[in-house]
């Protein structure tokens, strides 16, 4: 009987078409996460749940946020920690404002472009001691918790202590990453000792501890900022600065402290962008928004040659600005609202020729780390958080203070030592930053998002607002959808991932773009991470990319 209710419905549906579910196509991969409840999106599921538990235990956004990047920094060292920076944006939804935190840190009073062209260095170290600056990390953490948060820090770094001191099975894009970095931590014996257990690194699933990075994590839960700045972290800090002949002294350590700063915005289409204001590159991404808006980019369609010609040359239009005028802003003007108005837009728009791409955009050559971590929140009351921490490169400058168990950055490493820059390193000054977290709201819908990778963000975030703007996708799709990215400041080069067809990346090479095509999901392209709330409705949805190893996660009723 079964069996014939079976056979009949399948000859019914071939005669009237498959209804409902079995239709319907789609290009995505996986679904939205939606709940009523609180949402966190990260690059791994360790740290979207112990963001989760956060809110389920009566946390807000910011607080599953801070516990997020603190578990992202015990599961992905390389690419994050509380030896690299911060920048984040937070939505206070009963006030109904934002907030922008700029977490990066400043370079020692001692490092000069005078103390290392004394010791006949040319070009700003990339490696090494001499590119390690302040971390700002941990004062951001206590900044954000002292002005939003409903728990104490201890709460908040509960689960990543945790984690460090019992292991975790190493996933797969992380231990990727790792293996690439196995040369520069064989260069310091502390980092040696930290990250290559066996003398190599760990494999995909095999148990990774940190009993170093717990004990460091236990100091700041009891002794909050200053642990680091001040206290036995800075202790460590200074001991491994004096065995590496560096500058930092505990005067620069002792006296950094993050800022809040509001942040800068454009109009997309229907849509408000933000952005943090400089010493980010995120200004990029909307003066790229502006250039594009003067296309009609949802009639060229997603993926077409028209549209992404327009977006790889406003692309180099924006960063060559970027390139001219961004740095940190204290002590100096940067011409912030000229670069966001839309009559500059204008003119930079004129200079794109249809038919030729331009291989000379005035710019130069930057260096062009890319290990970074992005995370963004939603709570049930509709607080959010979009936040962006980072070494810079992997495991940043190669260096772990003994007894730490984090790798310090090398963020120095984006200072020049042309002393007629506005980028142009000085003491207790911040360089120019690649890490950006992203925001939009329309209407009653607000949206906190970011795609991390060095100089890819600002791209990533503009393709990623078209493809919600103009090519009408949700946000899982918006972050599937295959991109380009240039990450070079000057020529013809892009990288496009294989997605994107053949007769489409012949158009382009007719044009004069010298494509490299790569994988399906590339990591050179960035991964990324969104969360959105319905106002209107009270319901939050989450996205995470396939291109690591994360979730978006929603925290069960209560």
């Amino acid at each position: 009987m079964r069996k014939a209710l079976i056979l009949a419905y399948v000859l019914t549906m071939s005669i009237i078409g498959t209804p409902g579910i079995f239709a319907q196509d789609r290009g995505q991969g996986r679904s939205m996460v939606i709940s009523r409840g609180g949402i966190v999106a990260a690059e791994s599921p360790l740290a979207a749940q112990a963001g989760v538990r956060m809110l389920e235990r009566g946390g807000n956004a910011v607080d599953a946020a801070i516990a997020t990047n603190a578990m992202m920094g015990v599961v992905e060292p390389m690419m994050n920690g509380i030896g690299g920076d911060l920048f984040a944006i937070v939505y206070d939804a009963k006030a109904n404002k934002l907030y922008g935190l700029n977490a990066s840190g400043w370079a020692p009073k001692g490092l000069t472009i005078e103390f290392l062209r004394k010791q006949g260095i040319r070009e700003m170290p990339q490696h090494g001691v001499n590119a390690i600056t302040v971390p700002g990390a941990v004062d951001g953490w206590q900044k954000l918790a002292d002005k939003f948060g409903r728990k104490k820090l201890n709460e908040d770094l509960a689960a990543a202590i945790k984690t460090a001191e019992e292991g975790f099975p190493v996933p797969e894009w992380t231990a990727a990453y790792w293996a690439a970095e196995v040369d520069l931590l064989h260069s310091d014996e502390a980092a040696s000792k930290t990250y290559l257990p066996n003398d190599r690194a760990p494999r995909v699933g095999e148990m990774f501890q940190n009993a170093d990075v717990a004990w460091s994590l236990e100091q700041i839960a009891e002794h909050g900022r200053d642990a680091f700045y001040k206290g036995e972290i800075a202790k460590k800090i200074l001991e491994a600065m004096r065995h590496h002949n560096g500058t930092m002294t505990a005067e620069d350590l002792a006296d950094y402290s993050s800022e809040f700063a509001e942040p800068i915005s454009t109009t997309y289409r229907e849509w408000t962008v933000y952005e943090m204001p400089p010493n980010g590159q995120g200004i990029a991404a909307l003066e790229m928004l502006n250039i594009m808006e003067t296309f009609p980019m949802g009639q060229f369609g997603f993926g077409s040659g028209k549209a992404l010609h327009a977006m790889i040359e406003a692309k180099k239009l924006a960063y060559a600005d970027m390139a001219k005028y961004v740095a940190d802003p204290r002590g100096q003007k940067i011409p912030v609202a000229a670069l966001l108005s839309k009559d500059w837009a204008k003119q930079r728009a004129q200079l794109i020729d249809a038919e030729h791409a331009n291989c000379d955009v005035s710019g130069g050559e930057l260096p062009g780390g890319r290990d970074t971590t992005y995370l963004s929140v939603v709570d049930r009351d509709g607080n959010m958080v979009s936040l962006i921490q980072s070494n810079y490169d992997g495991f940043g400058s190669g260096i772990v203070a003994p007894g730490t168990g984090f790798a310090l950055h090398n963020r120095g490493g984006l200072f020049t030592l042309d002393s007629a820059s506005p980028n142009a390193l000085a003491g207790h000054k911040r360089p120019r930053h690649t890490i950006i977290p992203g925001f939009a709201q329309k209407g009653e819908t607000r949206m906190a998002f970011g795609i991390m990778g060095g100089w890819n963000q600002s791209q990533a975030h503009a393709q990623f607002m078209a493809n919600i703007a103009d090519f009408k996708m949700n946000i899982q799709a918006a972050l599937e959808a295959p991109r380009f990215s240039k990450h070079t400041f000057s020529g013809c080069d892009v990288m496009m991932e294989n997605r994107f067809s053949g007769a489409v990346r012949n158009e382009l090479t007719s044009k004069g773009h010298k494509i490299q095509v790569v994988g399906t999901y590339s990591a050179g392209v960035g991964g990324g991470q969104a969360v959105l709330r319905d106002f209107a409705a009270g319901v939050n949805y989450g996205a995470s990319d396939p291109r690591k190893d994360g979730q978006a996660a929603a925290e069960l009723p209560y």
